[in-house]
């Protein structure tokens, strides 16, 4: 399954990539290709899966509601709990990453907010989406894309890119 969990993290974060820059996180269910044909024929018609295409080693991506923007993403992760059929599951974010050079300037006091606002004026931030995606079985695929070299050929992935996302992903299946 980690051949269909690369996919499926590239197909996602190449989806939201197409509505541009700024856009809110994103949760998805992956769920089996395959299964969700036979399960739900309708739905599997509305997203145009066809019963060829559902090999077992196939996911599909269900975007899920919308993450509320004022709550963190750790604590609305940790409210979390996806059914059996759930597979795995995969967010996107924007955050902005700094170069480690910068690690030693990072204000060692103040709040999120004020923290959060050095970062923003820091002439060598980079704006980057991260797109992260995790299987029952511990399985971890992430994507990155920096806003400067925004061409799919640019983006980055690895299994460990992110790991605290990948955690936070992965106890929502605990």
């Amino acid at each position: 399954m980690t051949v269909a969990l690369t996919q499926a993290v590239v197909e996602i974060e190449r989806h939201v990539s197409a509505f541009g820059w700024d856009q809110p996180a994103r949760l998805y269910a992956l769920v089996d290709t395959a299964a969700l044909v036979r399960s739900e024929p309708q739905l599997a018609q509305d997203l145009g899966l066809a019963a060829e295409e559902g090999a077992p080693t196939t996911l599909t991506p269900i975007e899920q509601d919308e993450i509320p923007a004022e709550t963190p993403i750790d604590e609305f992760l940790a409210g979390i709990a996806w059914p059996d059929a759930v597979l795995g599951c995969a967010i996107v974010v924007e955050r902005l990453m700094l170069p480690p050079a910068a690690e030693a300037e990072l204000p060692t006091s103040g709040t999120d907010e004020e923290i959060a606002a050095w970062v923003a004026a820091r002439p060598d931030r980079q704006e980057v989406r991260i797109a992260v995606g995790v299987m029952r079985d511990g399985s971890r695929e992430s994507v990155l894309r920096l806003r400067d070299k925004d061409e799919d050929t640019e983006v980055l992935s690895g299994a460990s890119l992110v790991p605290g996302l990948a955690e936070a992903l992965e106890a929502t299946f605990s």
